[in-house]
């Protein structure tokens, strides 16, 4: 496990209960085991940016190109695996945000470190990095081979009873996803989105929330973005 950081006193008002949560939780508030990850899990990083937009708080999230071997097409937080050369998790966050979109580190803060959590498909144990973008800065795929698209999702937007639905999993599972314009956020990305929102206070009752398959939920997703948002 790593160490959990934690410093909430340069953040903005409307960020800072989710940074004083933050520091209660363990892996089971997102659904997940309360296990050590196997030795063999390789340590990664996300990085959770808020910022502000005219009309409100929003978060930053890409969509992997379709070429990738790995999570294809995905929607996801910038991130990926922590190097020897990182200091740690916050490093690697930074580091990976800064080469899948360009976010300048300097303009951002890190807030506070939430729990690993192992994710056993991929191999990986990722640390959710949240931070707040105190000087946004222009962001956009800095590699399209890598992916394919950046957006600014207003936080009223994913709180939104209308764009969020359940969604069938490989397992038989069914977990919580977001309708985006032209992005689904699903799986691992989707049950950890979900869980911020808790804690941040944001969440509006979904109760009741449309069951769909995967490849529904893709299409619901597409047509979204025939409404979109200005980001």
């Amino acid at each position: 496990m790593t160490d959990r950081v934690v410093d909430g006193a340069d953040a903005p008002e409307w960020l800072r209960p989710l940074v004083r949560r933050s520091v209660d939780i363990d892996q089971g508030h997102f659904g997940w085991p309360r296990l050590r990850p196997p030795r063999s899990a390789r340590p990664a990083a996300v990085l959770i940016l808020f910022g502000e937009h005219a009309d409100g708080p929003d978060v930053l999230l890409l969509r992997r190109a379709d070429g990738l071997s790995s999570h294809p097409g995905q929607v996801a937080f910038p991130g990926g695996s922590i190097d020897d050369t990182d200091a740690g998790p916050v490093d690697a966050a930074l580091r990976e945000a800064q080469e899948e979109v360009g976010v300048l580190p300097e303009g951002i803060r890190p807030l506070a470190t939430l729990p690993e959590l192992h994710v056993p498909h991929s191999g990986f144990r990722v640390t959710p990095v949240l931070a707040h973008w105190r000087e946004p800065s222009p962001v956009a795929p800095v590699d399209l081979g890598e992916t394919r698209a950046v957006a600014r999702v207003p936080l009223s937007w994913l709180a939104d009873p209308a764009n969020r639905v359940l969604v069938g999993l490989r397992d038989g599972r069914r977990g919580p996803a977001f309708l985006v314009p032209g992005m689904l956020v699903w799986g691992f990305t989707g049950a950890l989105l979900s869980g911020v929102l808790d804690l941040g206070g944001w969440s509006e009752s979904w109760e009741g929330a449309e069951m769909l398959e995967l490849d529904e939920a893709w299409r619901a997703a597409e047509e979204a973005a025939d409404v979109g948002f200005d980001r």
